[in-house]
C-alpha cells in the first residue's frame, strides 16, 4: 500500500508541475505520459528533478526529518550531519555522473572506429539494442537487425544462456554451500541437464539473467575488482526514478536527433559511472536497463567494457594498437572485442597463453580458463588454432566465429565435455604439441620442440617412423597424428586392439541472432504464407563415431557387440550400426574442431553462422 500511494504522489507531483500548461481532461496513464513527450527535452528533465524531490520529501517526512533548505544539510540532535557515514560508503563503492573527459573520448573513438570510419558503420553500431526476440520460440534469443555489433551481442547472449540454463537461484546457491575448495566445475561434472523448453522463461528471468550477465562481463573487464557502467548524460537519474511509462519518454527525447559521428560526440552525450562492489553494479544495471535496450545499447556496453578494463590496459593488450577494434570495411566486432567479453582481456589470438617470437616479442593469447567458450571457422581452414582454454569452457557454450559473423552454440547437458580415456590422452598430445608450435597457428614445429613433445607425453616411436617424421626439418600436426593413431597403446599410441573407442551421441543448439525470414516458422495470413521474421534456432543431433577415422568406422568392419570389450566373438560377426550420412553446413566444420569426426544431423533449414 505504501509503494502504491507513494506512485499516487509521483503522479499528483507531476501533474502540479505541470499547471502552467493549458487544463486536459483526466486520461489514462499512457495518454499521461504521451502528453509529456510534446514538453521539451530540458522540461522533462525539470519535470524529473521535481519527481525525485517530491519522492525524497515524501521518504523524509515518513521518517520522521525535517526538509532542509535548499543547500542545507540534515542535522542531528547532537549537531552531526545525518547520513555522512552512509554518503562516504556510497563514495567508495560508486561514483555517480562522471563525464568523460575530453581526451578520453579521443582515445576511446580511435581506439574502437580509428580514422575515416564510415556513416554507415557508425549507424551500424548507433541503432542496435540489447533485447530479446518477441518470437516465442526464440525468446532467449538477443535478436540483431544489422551487421556489426554482433560480437558484442554473441557474447552477452553466451553469458545469459549460462545464467538461464545452468545458473537458476537454486544451482547457484548449492555452489555458493559447497566447501571453499570445491569449483563451480563439479557441478558440471554431475551431469547437469538443463530444460530445453525455451518458451518457458518468463520475463522477469530473461531481464534477471541479462543484468547478470552483463555485469559479469564488466566486472571481468575490470579484473573482479570494478565495472564502468556508461550511459548518456541527457538521461541522467531520470529513467531510474520514473514509471516505466515515462521511461520510454525519457529515453525517446534523450535520443532525438543523438548521433555519434566524431569523439567529440562521444565527450558530450556519455557519463561513466564507477563501482567496486557487483551487487551496486547489478542494481545500478537495472534501473537503467532500459538504456541498453535502446538503440544505443550495444555501443554502450562496450564502452562500459572497455572503460572497465581501461583504455591504456586495452591498447596493452592487443598486438597492434594502431588498428581499430570495429573492423573495416564492414565493420564487424574484432577477435579482441571478443576476448575480452569472454576472458576480460582485449588479446587478439584465441591460443593458449603466449608465443614468443624472440627478441622480446610476443603473440598474446587467452591465459586464463573461461566460463564460455570460442569455436571458430577459421581453425577449420588452418588459419588459427584455439586453444583448450576457449575450446573447453567451464560451461557448453561456445560463440561461433565466421570470416563476418558470430552466433551461438550451446548444449544442455554438461557431460558432452566428459572425456573418456582415449579423448584425454588426444588432448594431452595435442596440448604438448601447440606449447611448441611457434607458427602462429600453422600447425608444425622443430625438430627439438618434436623430441621434447614425445618426452613430456612418454611416446616411443619406431626409428623408422622418427626418422621419416624428422626428415624435412619440421613436423606437421596432421603427419604426426596419423602415426599416433596407427601407434600401439603400448608405445603411447592410440591404437585401440578392442575396437570399442566409446560411441557419443548428444544434441546441440546454434542461435544465430539476426532475424530473417524462417520457413519452417511460416504464418498463414489470409493472403496465404508468409515467412517470419526471427532469429534462427537449429537442433544438431551429433554423434561422435568409435573409431579414429571415419573411414574406418564407415567400413565394412566386424566388431564385438557393445559391452563385450575384451571378450572374443563367437559365431557370427556382429556388425557395427551406420550412422545417418552426415549433413553438412559451415557450422559443421566448427564442430569439428572440438569434436573431430563428428557426424551432425538436422531437420529443416540448415544452421547458418553467416
Amino acid at each position: 500500500m505504501a509503494d502504491q500511494q507513494e506512485e499516487e504522489d509521483l503522479r499528483m507531483a507531476l501533474r502540479m508541475s505541470m499547471q502552467n500548461s493549458p487544463p486536459e481532461p483526466k486520461r489514462s496513464k499512457p495518454r499521461e505520459a504521451a502528453n509529456l513527450a510534446t514538453t521539451t527535452p530540458e522540461e522533462s528533465r525539470r519535470l524529473q528533478r521535481e519527481l525525485m524531490a517530491a519522492a525524497a520529501e515524501k521518504r523524509m517526512l515518513a521518517t520522521g526529518k525535517s526538509v532542509p533548505a535548499s543547500g542545507s544539510p540534515l542535522k542531528s540532535d547532537s549537531g552531526g550531519d545525518i547520513g555522512t557515514k552512509e554518503m562516504e560508503i556510497k563514495a567508495k563503492e560508486v561514483k555517480l555522473g562522471n563525464e568523460l573527459s575530453e581526451k578520453e573520448a579521443y582515445q576511446l573513438f580511435f581506439m574502437v572506429f580509428g580514422n575515416g570510419v564510415s556513416k554507415d558503420i557508425l549507424a551500424q553500431w548507433s541503432n542496435q539494442g540489447i533485447r530479446f526476440s518477441p518470437d516465442p520460440e526464440t525468446s532467449m534469443i538477443l535478436v540483431q537487425h544489422e551487421g556489426g555489433p554482433c560480437g558484442v551481442l554473441a557474447a552477452i547472449q553466451a553469458f545469459v544462456l549460462k545464467h538461464l540454463l545452468f545458473c537458476p537461484d537454486d544451482l547457484v546457491k548449492a555452489a555458493q554451500s559447497t566447501p571453499q575448495n570445491s569449483t563451480p566445475r563439479r557441478l558440471s561434472k554431475n551431469q547437469y541437464v538443463a530444460s530445453n523448453n525455451f518458451a518457458a522463461f518468463t520475463e522477469n528471468a530473461k531481464a534477471r539473467a541479462l543484468v547478470k550477465s552483463m555485469g559479469e562481463i564488466l566486472f571481468l573487464c575490470g579484473n573482479n575488482k570494478r565495472a564502468v557502467i556508461a550511459t548518456l548524460s541527457s538521461i541522467g537519474d531520470g529513467v531510474e526514478e520514473s514509471e516505466d511509462s515515462l521511461t520510454d519518454v525519457i529515453i525517446a527525447q534523450a535520443l532525438e536527433g543523438l548521433s555519434i559521428e566524431s569523439a567529440s560526440d562521444l565527450h558530450e552525450v556519455l557519463r561513466v559511472e564507477t563501482y567496486t562492489t557487483p551487487a551496486s553494479a547489478y542494481k545500478r544495471l537495472e534501473a537503467i536497463i532500459p538504456v541498453f535496450q535502446s538503440r544505443m545499447g550495444a555501443l554502450l556496453f562496450l564502452i562500459s567494457a572497455l572503460l572497465s578494463r581501461g583504455l591504456d590496459c586495452v591498447q596493452a593488450d592487443r598486438d597492434d594498437p594502431s588498428l581499430p577494434l570495429v573492423t573495416a570495411p564492414f565493420g564487424h566486432a574484432s577477435q579482441e572485442i571478443v576476448n575480452l567479453l569472454l576472458c576480460g582481456q582485449a588479446v587478439p589470438n584465441v591460443f593458449d597463453g603466449r608465443m614468443d617470437l624472440g627478441g622480446g616479442m610476443f603473440l598474446k593469447g587467452v591465459s586464463t580458463n573461461v566460463e564460455v567458450g570460442f569455436l571458430t571457422l577459421l581453425e577449420s581452414l588452418n588459419f588459427c588454432k584455439v586453444g583448450q582454454n576457449l575450446k573447453c569452457p567451464k560451461w557448453p557454450i561456445w560463440v561461433v566465429g565466421s570470416e563476418s559473423h558470430y552466433t551461438v552454440l550451446f548444449a544442455l547437458d554438461t557431460a558432452v565435455q566428459d572425456e573418456n580415456e582415449l579423448e584425454a590422452r588426444e588432448s594431452q598430445i595435442r596440448k604438448a604439441f601447440d606449447a611448441q608450435d611457434q607458427s602462429g597457428g600453422g600447425g608444425f614445429i622443430s625438430v627439438e620442440g618434436f623430441h621434447q613433445v614425445l618426452r613430456e607425453t612418454n611416446i616411443r616411436l619406431p626409428s623408422e617412423k622418427l626418422d621419416s617424421l624428422c626428415g624435412s626439418g619440421f613436423i606437421v600436426w596432421s603427419e604426426f597424428w596419423q602415426v599416433i593413431l596407427d601407434l600401439d597403446k603400448s608405445l603411447g599410441g592410440l591404437k585401440d586392439s578392442t575396437g570399442q573407442m566409446g560411441q557419443k551421441i548428444f544434441d546441440l543448439y546454434h542461435f544465430n541472432g539476426i532475424a530473417k525470414s524462417d520457413l519452417n516458422g511460416s504464418q498463414f495470413s489470409s493472403g496465404g504464407e508468409t515467412p517470419m521474421q526471427r532469429p534462427r534456432l537449429t537442433k544438431l543431433r551429433v554423434s561422435v563415431p568409435p573409431r579414429w577415422t571415419p573411414e574406418e568406422f564407415m567400413a565394412d568392419v566386424a566388431v564385438l557387440p557393445s559391452g563385450s570389450a575384451g571378450a572374443q566373438p563367437s559365431g557370427k560377426d556382429t556388425e557395427v550400426a551406420k550412422p545417418e550420412p552426415s549433413q553438412h553446413a559451415p557450422l559443421v566444420d566448427c564442430i569439428r574442431t572440438r569434436w573431430p569426426r563428428a557426424v551432425c544431423n538436422w531437420v529443416g533449414d540448415p544452421p547458418s553462422i553467416v
